[in-house]
């Protein structure tokens, strides 16, 4: 009786050891990876910024069938104007407008989606922008002003109350998905490391893994082209060894 018994015992732990193995192997890695809506916007970031208005046509279809809603696109085309101007982010949210115009003629009708909520506070712009850049770094702004923002006083004023205050405050996208329009239009317009190594660094500590930006690269490639590609993980690989 005794020995059948710690059959059995012996029985239930290699079951319970074996479903448990199997339960972690089977964990989704979603976290490691940009979903479809993220690469969506990656491209559309990117082509915005890059002005391939014909490439950008088609991914503003494919990131309404990944399901980003009409405001999260709009949303995105929008960012990208504080980082490559306002020509590319109007001709982007004019191709948008063609873009839903073909759809609606075709009887779809695209979500809506949701619009940003009402700011809420009494505190100036400025504060909130600084505390949404010391949320996006996860440094303190106490130091004495250094580089641009020393030279140009003004311009830090604009960053901290139109960056971070009127833009990055608008709760349409997410900040990891904000970071991911930010490093996607540098990536298009080329020729801002020191830009793209900042705002890399804000993805890595807003939550976006290592795999994450490694596939953002993979994707830049696809959507925009290898020059860009190459230039955007030479930028990585100086952001990631640092981190070693």
């Amino acid at each position: 009786m005794e020995i059948m018994i710690r059959k059995l015992f012996k029985s239930i732990l290699f079951v319970m050891a074996v479903t448990v193995s199997t339960s972690i192997n089977a964990q989704p890695n979603a976290d490691q990876n940009l979903d479809s809506k993220q690469q969506a916007i990656v491209r559309i970031a990117a082509l915005t910024g890059k002005g391939d208005l014909e490439k950008l046509k088609t991914e503003l279809n494919g990131g309404l069938e990944a399901g980003l809603t009409v405001n999260q696109i709009k949303e995105t085309l929008m960012h990208v104007y504080a980082y490559a101007g306002f020509p590319r982010s109007l001709r982007g949210l004019q191709t948008f407008m063609a873009v839903l115009d073909e759809r609606k003629a075709k009887g779809i009708e695209d979500k809506m989606g949701a619009d940003a909520s009402p700011i809420k506070g009494d505190r100036s712009k400025y504060e909130r922008g600084k505390a949404i850049l010391e949320e996006l770094s996860g440094v303190p702004e106490t130091e004495p002003k250094t580089g641009y923002a020393a030279f140009a006083p003004t311009i830090e004023i604009f960053l901290k109350e139109h960056l971070f205050a009127d833009i990055f405050e608008r709760d349409v996208l997410t900040y990891q998905e904000r970071e991911l329009v930010t490093i996607s239009v540098l990536s298009g317009i080329g020729g801002v490391e020191p830009m793209l190594r900042s705002h890399l660094n804000l993805s890595l500590n807003v939550g976006l893994t290592t795999n994450q930006l490694l596939q953002f690269v993979d994707v830049i490639k696809q959507a925009v082209g290898k020059k860009e590609a190459k230039d955007a993980q030479k930028v990585l690989d100086e952001v990631l060894g640092s981190k070693k």
